[in-house]
């Protein structure tokens, strides 16, 4: 059965976005990095290249020229002492500062205790990933002129250096942060808060719904996005207008962007004016690029407020004061020409609350744990046997098939009393529609309310998954302790296992294939098998897996990133449904620490009998190797990780799922 939505059938696949799982160890050892750097700048020690060399091969346990860390991860463990600091003294600091002038005086003193990036990495280089130079930050929140009523949302949160300033003025926090490794070092630098790692570019539109910031504090990219290879040129304008939708009505923006983004630039004018449709664009300042010095560039940037209120005429802007040289100038600018904010609505408001302030990092981060509210589990489902009958099969309407590529699909050879169409019109290739499905006998268990969460094309996909699951393959076969090489066996033959059948989800655009797989999990997990895997190409997809899977009723939390257990660590989840990613997976045996496989498989049990779901299946190709037009193509390292899984795991419910797995026969090699 393959499927796929008839708006798409014509549409060629788009490229799938390449994702990668850096170890959480790594922003683990940046954040231990960070608290030896702490002390140099709690007694106004300068942190010099010596200092910052040592501090990093101590958390790291090697040098950098042994490809542990790079120079940049050393600025990144920078950023994470000074958002340190300023949790341990930033609020004495600024009431002891009195006025914004002293504060800025008092940052740009630590500011200059911490070395200047000289070095960059690709990745730094390919995201345009400075961080916000902590004066300069201190300017836009002073601009955005945050309150504890407040909820700010930082889009490209980064290192966690603007969303710092919102929390010392005791405002409540929404980070998101795309890149890897930064999102892992956020959460935890802020314990209390679940980073998200949405693309920027369209936060309005992933965002939770009823997560309304009254403030945006943000520093995106300038000119790239995720997924685009290319400059764009208008990313920034993406970034502030999704931004700009999720703000509440009265809420107040700041955006640092490139110089060029402004109103009184001819070709950013028409752009400006539909953002004035919905906000007001108040204040406008070019800055000197000497303000970025530190942080490894001289570009000029412009720092931009904008009123969530539509302009009375959205062609007039307001006059730009010029170059700022400094941020003492543009401090003294927004004092004098940004108006007070607009009134925002009572009801996206943060209630009060003045917890004591702990006195330590350590007192910080105990307190964020406890301030994570209890909440009463999520009932579980009742599983129940899905009704349904068999019926004889038609070939295509009428018994005719048609002279087209596409023919219409319906179930063929079951009947699902009280289930509903597909939302949307499915097609199946001709020659699909020409061979007469099997007759199942299987009955999957799920919730009596399943009728209203799947459509009758969905429900038939977990009913022929648990078909192929009921049977095994043909002959008995071991496993060496590698999980590389299976030999056939005697029955009888000592630790001889024989395999059961896979099912391939191999429909197309528009069917559901997320869906369909929480489904097939679920139908496990209600008969008892209360652990599976779901491996993807990206950890970014751990969110679709999470809406899916909640979306029939269960506890979204209950997807679980492998990321969380450090590789050579036991797994302790007691049950769940673990994520990772193909990247991840195939990480090898490191001195004492087992392989990501092992660690997975010591987890599951060498009997388990659950589902494992390689979604994106066509990242294993050329898991067996073959013959290209130079000679031998060496097996993939993705697909021998994903064949050790199976081969280790003999009884598991194997799932594979790809729209494109079937367009060579050597992306056929991990079935």
């Amino acid at each position: 059965m393959t499927m796929i939505s008839a708006s798409a059938a014509a549409t060629a696949a788009a490229p799938l976005p390449l994702g990668s799982n850096p170890e959480p160890a790594a922003a683990a050892a940046i954040l231990a990095a960070a608290g030896q750097l702490l002390p140099h700048l709690e007694r106004g020690e300068r942190v010099d290249a010596a200092a910052l060399r040592a501090a990093m091969e101590t958390a790291f346990g090697a040098s950098d020229a042994t490809g542990a860390w790079d120079w940049k991860t050393a600025y990144d463990a920078c950023e994470a002492a000074t958002v340190l600091f300023l949790r341990k003294y930033g609020r004495a600091l600024f009431r002891k500062a009195g006025s914004p002038a002293a504060r800025l005086s008092a940052l740009s003193k630590i500011a200059n205790l911490l070395p200047t990036h000289t070095r960059r990495s690709a990745e730094s280089q390919t995201f345009q990933q400075f961080s916000t130079p902590i004066p300069l930050g201190l300017v836009a929140a002073h601009a955005a002129a945050i309150t504890p009523a407040d909820r700010v949302l930082e889009p490209s949160a980064g290192t966690g250096l603007l969303a710092i300033l919102a929390e010392i003025a005791g405002s409540a926090l929404v980070l998101n942060e795309l890149a890897d490794t930064r999102a892992n070092l956020l959460s935890l630098l802020f314990p209390a808060i679940s980073v998200t790692r949405f693309d920027a570019a369209q936060i309005d539109d992933h965002l939770d719904p009823a997560v309304m910031p009254s403030v945006v504090l943000m520093n995106p990219p300038f000119s790239v996005m995720a997924n685009v290879e290319s400059r764009m040129a208008d990313a920034a304008y993406r970034y502030v207008a999704s931004a700009l939708a999720r703000l509440a009505p009265g809420g107040r923006l700041v955006a640092i962007t490139g110089a060029s983004f402004a109103p009184d630039n001819p070709a950013w004018r028409d752009a400006f004016v539909r953002l004035q449709a919905r906000g007001r664009v108040v204040f406008s300042a070019v800055i000197d690029g000497s303000v970025y010095a530190k942080h490894g560039t001289t570009i000029e940037t412009r720092l931009t407020v904008i009123d969530k209120r539509p302009a009375d005429d959205p062609a007039v802007f307001p006059a730009a004061p010029g170059v700022a040289p400094d941020v003492a100038t543009l401090l003294g600018w927004i004092d004098e020409q940004a108006p007070e904010r607009l009134a925002v609505d009572p009801s996206v408001v943060v209630p009060a609350i003045a917890p004591a302030t702990p006195r330590s990092v350590r007192g910080y981060i105990n307190r964020a744990a406890k301030a994570v509210p209890a909440t009463a589990p999520m009932a579980e489902p009742e599983g129940l046997p899905l009704a349904y009958e068999t019926q004889d099969w038609l070939v295509g309407e009428g018994g005719r098939l048609s002279e087209g590529i596409y023919e219409e699909y319906g179930l063929q050879a079951i009947r699902i009393a009280g289930a509903q169409a597909h939302p949307t019109r499915l097609v199946q290739s001709a020659a699909m529609a020409s061979v007469a499905p099997p007759k199942p006998s299987y009955r999957p268990s799920l919730p009596p309310s399943i009728h209203e969460l799947l459509s009758d094309a969905q429900l038939e996909t977990v009913i022929y998954a648990g078909e192929a699951h009921a049977d095994h393959l043909a002959g008995s076969w071991t496993v060496d302790a590698t999980f590389d090489i299976v030999t056939a066996a005697r029955e009888d033959a000592e630790n001889a296992a024989r395999f059961r059948r896979g099912f391939m989800i191999g429909d197309g655009t528009g069917v559901g294939k997320g869906r369909q797989s929480a489904a097939i999990i679920l139908d496990n997990w209600l008969q008892g098998r209360r652990k599976a895997v779901w491996i993807s190409k990206s950890d970014k997809l751990i969110e679709d897996a999470q809406r899916d899977w909640s979306a029939l009723g269960m506890e979204r939390l209950l997807v679980t990133p492998l990321s969380r257990f450090p590789q050579g660590r036991p797994i302790t989840l007691p049950e769940g449904v673990l994520f990772t990613t193909y990247a991840t997976l195939r990480s090898d045996d490191r001195g004492e620490k087992v392989s990501r496989v092992r660690q997975i498989v010591e987890w599951l049990g060498s009997d388990f009998d659950g589902v494992l779901i390689f979604d994106e299946a066509h990242a294993m190709q050329n898991a067996g190797g073959g013959k290209g037009e130079r000679g031998d193509v060496a097996a993939s390292q993705q697909g021998r990780a994903g064949l050790r899984l199976q081969h280790a795991l003999p009884n598991a419910r194997v799932v594979y799922v790809s729209a494109t797995g079937a367009t060579t026969v050597h992306n056929l090699a991990y079935a």
